[in-house]
């Protein structure tokens, strides 16, 4: 199925020209130089407010529209940036009230970036008029390709603007009832009953913030307001330019508001991607970040997305900023494109010549010229992007899901109980996914609340809380046929961080799972669980489940703990479908082999059916199949069948794949 915007596989990144006002040469020189790389686009105008509104309703376009015209010129696409993500010193110093409040209820003075309320009615206007301006200005430009919103949404305020609408917002949740919002938020506990909305608040370190039930409560009203904002600033863009995609750059497991509501309001899915590649298990970085690929294309049911920000070569935040070995940024570029990507973008395009990132990796460093390494690299990926068309526009067609839920992470960090230090939720998901990812089987990343009935095998690590509907929805998957695997802690708590009562996991999941968990036992963090399944011992840690068995098949059994001898892994029959319950927090040899019996029981394709050897992967997309190494040595591979190299046209059986090498094969 082909889904896309542009008929090539975008490849550019941030471009900052108005950084470069004073010395225009450099203009010329950078449409000299992207024309070497490779490159077909350029983000612009991302932190340009302050010279493109240099004063209150003074507007200076000039600088833009030369770049346009020149970017145009090249042949390449804008995606053209609302200034929103930085204001200027101007609009805080009039207007002190778009300025963030703190949780410790002091306003922020002028600075960075992100430091305004989004709450603030003058901010909102204000975007909402430059947006405009830039709307009605360039909509028949015949460079505009794609509306890149604001930059990196994050943040919260707890200013008196924003403590009224969260208090509004939860009468509207609670049918203005106060006693619903007691009754859910267990205000018994502590004296904690409310008598008027008026006396909500929201979590701050002073006042109150041992309510789990109102820090999920914050979280999605933060969440809402992020939407809210985000619909103001497109609601010229939609109006003056319908045609013209929109997009906001998000980042990897970012879990202050929720990415995955947030995405149901783009057009486009976009992230910005920094792994690690120069940590010593190599291996772990590209699982990780296949994780994050496949989470962002899950988002849109497959839909390509954009890998809006990645480097060619270092970052500048890290403690340490080593340099990746030559290879790696080709390599990265490349599991992006298997992974769904339909772009690979930079940032940055020129290095800044002064300010917080100008040590930051770019295409063109301070030397400027063609001849570095980077820069080489750079257009030697730009030309074999330019060789993808058919990658571009499909999607993947997964038979495997891991259900990991923005949701349910708030409510796992926000419990107080069992191990504190040990709850890592997108790290616990990420590594049901590698059973799946090591195996070449694609596999799909989801909310709690999606539609599963495409799939063969669904992964619920750690769903500790299930928001309404969910319940009867996983009951009715595995009815139907569905092979459902759940971990400890599954089912414990409601949307607002109510325990369910008669026993966990809630309701009717005791009878899908065939058990009852009677108690949690927590490890220390160097003790071990120790677990017999299928004659072979395996190792857990952080958490066991003693469960009660009911109509389940006990398949495997502790041999450590007092509750040495009772079921760890156990599976049951229900309806059509089977349910597997894990009671120990498996390490990832036993979920490889768990998930590998059930890939072959349930006769799930693998994208490739040769042995690869360790350190090398495989994802197939649309008719490409990718082989990617990421052992940190060169590997042999045997396929199973003769494929064409499709950058070479080189017939492939038997191939050696260099130390951070890729096949794209046909």
């Amino acid at each position: 199925m082909k889904d896309s915007y542009y008929e090539h596989i975008i490849h550019g990144g941030d471009y900052n020209p108005d950084q470069w006002i004073d010395t225009k040469e450099i203009w010329d020189e950078d449409m000299r130089l992207m024309d070497l790389a490779h490159v077909n686009s350029a983000t612009v105008g991302i932190f340009s407010w302050s010279l493109t509104e240099p004063e209150e309703g003074v507007f200076n376009f000039g600088w833009l529209d030369e770049i346009m015209d020149k970017l145009q010129a090249h042949g390449k696409k804008v995606i053209l940036a609302t200034p929103s993500g930085a204001r200027p010193p101007w609009l805080a110093e009039k207007y002190p009230e778009v300025l963030r409040v703190e949780e410790s209820g002091m306003r922020n003075e002028f600075g960075v970036r992100h430091n305004h309320c989004l709450t603030s009615p003058v901010y909102r206007e204000k975007v909402g008029i430059i947006n405009r301006k830039l709307a009605e200005r360039y909509k028949s430009h015949p460079a505009l390709f794609m509306w890149h919103v604001s930059n990196e949404y994050s943040g919260e305020c707890h200013c008196e603007l924003c403590q009224q609408a969260f208090r509004e917002w939860r009468k509207k949740e609670y049918d203005n009832d106060i006693e619903k919002l007691n009754f859910k938020w267990w205000g018994g506990f502590w004296s904690h009953r409310y008598t008027s909305f008026s006396q909500i608040s929201s979590p701050k370190f002073r006042g109150e913030n041992h309510v789990p039930a109102l820090k999920l409560a914050w979280r999605r009203f933060v969440t809402d307001r992020h939407i809210s904002f985000y619909e103001n600033e497109i609601k010229p863009l939609r109006e003056l330019t319908p045609d013209i995609p929109v997009t906001t750059n998000m980042m990897r497991f970012y879990t202050a508001f929720d990415y995955q509501k947030m995405s149901e309001k783009t057009d486009i899915v976009s992230w910005d991607n920094y792994p690690e590649w120069t940590a010593p298990d190599m291996l772990s970085v590209a699982c990780e970040t296949a994780f994050a690929h496949d989470i962002f294309r899950s988002m849109k049911n497959g839909k390509p997305f954009y890998m809006m920000e990645s480097t060619p070569s270092v970052v500048n935040w890290r403690t340490e900023n080593k340099l990746p070995e030559s290879g790696v940024h080709e390599l990265a570029a490349i599991q992006a494109v298997a992974h769904g990507a339909d772009s690979v973008q930079y940032f940055q395009w020129r290095k800044s010549r002064g300010g917080h990132e100008k040590f930051h990796g770019a295409v063109v460093d301070h030397y400027g010229k063609e001849d570095t390494r980077v820069f080489k690299d750079t257009a030697k990926l730009g030309e074999a992007l330019e060789k993808l068309d058919k990658a571009v526009g499909t999607r993947t067609k997964a038979k495997a899901a891991v259900i990991c839920d923005w949701e349910n992470s708030w409510a796992v960090e926000a419990y107080c109980g069992y191990r504190r230090d040990a709850r890592d939720y997108f790290r616990s998901c990420q590594r049901w996914y590698r059973g799946f990812w090591e195996r070449s089987v694609p596999v799909d990343v989801v909310p709690m609340d999606r539609d599963l009935s495409g799939y063969d095998i669904v992964a619920a690590p750690y769903l500790y809380m299930l928001k309404d509907g969910v319940e009867e929805k996983l009951c009715e998957y595995v009815e139907n046929g569905g092979t459902l695997i759940a971990t400890p802690l599954t089912g414990i708590v409601d949307r607002d961080d109510l325990c369910f009562l008669g026993g966990f996991p809630a309701g009717r999941l005791k009878d899908v799972f065939g058990v009852m968990c009677e108690e949690t036992d927590s490890l220390y963090k160097d003790e071990e669980s120790k677990v017999l399944y299928n004659g072979k011992e395996y190792f857990g840690r952080d958490l066991c489940d003693v469960l009660r068995p009911g109509t389940a098949k006990t398949e495997g059994t502790f041999l450590s703990g007092f509750y040495a001898g009772s079921p760890a892994v156990t599976r049951n029959v229900f309806g059509k479908g089977q349910a597997f319950y894990t009671a120990f927090c498996a390490g990832d040899d036993f979920i490889a082999d768990l998930l590998l019996r059930i890939i072959k029981e349930k006769g799930l394709e693998p994208d490739i059916n040769a042995a690869l050897p360790k350190g090398v992967t495989a994802r197939k997309r649309g008719e490409l199949l990718y082989i990617m190494n990421f052992s940190r040595e060169e590997q042999k591979i045997s396929l199973e069948k003769e494929y064409t190299n499709h950058l070479t046209g080189e017939v492939i059986k038997d191939a050696v794949l260099p130390k951070n090498g890729y096949l794209i094969l046909i």
